[in-house]
């Protein structure tokens, strides 16, 4: 059984690396893993004066990640931190008294040109994501920083550095493994 998984894109670029990565790992993983990406192109910036009346974008996101076993987040690095666009889908789906990710597994990926492969933007996310009206349930001790990330992938957008790739195959299996132990514990 696969489990359904909503990969939530922190790039809004065409040409976003972490789509790319997603997309490949869709592929790779889909007899563990049925990876679909969420663009977060669309959303409206949060805003109380909008919460209880939020945009159709809004409700669709919001809708397609609740409609998940687990979520995976692949978010670059931009200024040390996460992007803007990222902190906002956060932000959305904190709101509404909906609690979408709350109890969900999930797992962090993240890359970009740089060396340190989004490390400092995980660091910020998971902090962010500890907030209780979040509270995704996030698989510790494997995370995923592909540095120089434009150096791995050939001319169709598939990761090639074999070394990354048996890393990712690690962490997918353990993430799978996670997400299994979580659900025996919250059917006991």
């Amino acid at each position: 059984m696969t489990i359904k998984v909503k990969a939530i894109i922190g790039s809004t670029s065409s040409t976003s690396y972490n789509l790319k990565l997603v997309e490949f790992m869709a592929k790779r993983y889909k007899e563990q893993l049925d990876i679909t990406p969420v663009r977060i192109n669309d959303l409206d910036m949060f805003s109380v004066d909008i919460e209880s009346e939020p945009s159709a974008a809004v409700r669709a996101f919001k809708d397609d990640v609740k409609d998940s076993d687990a979520v995976m987040f692949a978010t670059p690095e931009y200024n040390f931190s996460i992007p803007g666009a990222m902190k906002n889908a956060v932000d959305w789906l904190s709101r509404g008294g909906d609690f979408t990710l709350h109890g969900k597994t999930g797992f962090i990926v993240g890359s970009s040109m740089g060396v340190f492969g989004s490390v400092r933007a995980q660091i910020h996310l998971r902090e962010i994501l500890s907030n209780p009206a979040l509270a995704p349930i996030l698989l510790p001790g494997n995370e995923v920083y592909i540095g120089a990330i434009h150096t791995k992938l050939n001319e169709q957008g598939d990761l090639t550095d074999e070394p990354t790739i048996a890393f990712l195959d690690t962490v997918v299996n353990n993430f799978v493994e996670f997400h299994n132990k979580q659900q025996a514990i919250h059917l006991a």
